[in-house]
């Protein structure tokens, strides 16, 4: 079903979005990476995904900040595979602060890569679905796309408004073959989160394990982490058939976070 397809997924140079990419490319999808890293690794990234699965790669350094970079993103994978059929908006930042402490270059910032760059790029994208009368947008959201936690006010800002452009997008194409869904993980465990463990572990003076545990019970009443695969596994299922007619959803993936 998916063989042939062309997919972007950005942020796609580590964690969920690479997660996602392999698992388009497994299923015969052309995978346009994206993403900043070192760029000898990014190109072993490249080269690995399509001797894998044999799949067409691609790598763009697009920067999800500046819009005109954002469309040339869609523009050079539509040269490379002759169309945008899926579009991943993975790509996000992160900071933490109380609001009155919160610098502002750093609101602008998330707000621009978690919120802004999705919009831009779903525009220079839908046309090109429409135009096949066949698209797949997932937008990579969180738990806190639904409810908040403090000191975040900029996440959980622009993960509410993803949320918000997912349902508008889904409603706007809902008769144009394309279909646009909100993926909302909770604790994952990515490498920057096993850091966080181990750093929490190192300062608190217990085991990794503990920390492990006493980090995804501050949210969840799962005591389990979701991984990229199982991410991936979803944004898959939400390209097929029997997801055509899922759209305008929120779909959480959170050990329970959000059903407390």
């Amino acid at each position: 079903m998916l063989k042939g397809k062309s997919a972007i997924i950005t942020g796609s140079t580590s964690g969920i979005g690479l997660g996602i990419a392999s698992a388009l490319a497994a299923e015969g999808c052309d995978v346009m990476l994206n993403g900043f890293g070192d760029p000898a690794e990014t190109e072993r990234l490249r080269a690995e995904l399509a001797e894998q699965h044999g799949a067409r790669t691609a790598y763009s350094p697009a920067d999800m900040t500046k819009p005109a970079e954002i469309r040339e993103l869609i523009a050079e994978t539509e040269r490379h595979f002759g169309g945008v059929d899926i579009l991943v908006n993975n790509a996000g930042i992160q900071h933490v602060a109380p609001i009155v402490e919160f610098p502002e270059e750093r609101w602008d910032a998330v707000i621009a890569i978690n919120l802004s760059a999705a919009f831009h790029a779903s525009k220079a994208a839908l046309p090109l679905m429409i135009r096949k009368k066949w698209g797949r947008i997932i937008n990579i959201a969180s738990a806190h796309g639904l409810v908040a936690s403090g000191e975040k006010a900029a996440y959980v800002a622009a993960k509410h408004g993803l949320v918000g452009l997912t349902k508008v997008t889904a409603i706007e194409v809902a008769n144009q073959g394309v279909t646009c869904n909100a993926i909302c993980p909770g604790w994952v465990l990515t490498r920057l989160v096993q850091q966080q463990i181990e750093a929490r572990a190192k300062a608190q003076g217990i085991p990794v394990e503990q920390a492990r545990e006493d980090l995804v019970r501050e949210k969840q009443p799962m005591l389990d982490y979701t991984t990229p695969e199982k991410i991936a596994a979803l944004a898959v299922f939400l390209c097929g058939d029997a997801a055509s007619t899922i759209t305008g959803a929120a779909l959480s993936i959170d050990g329970g976070w959000v059903a407390q």
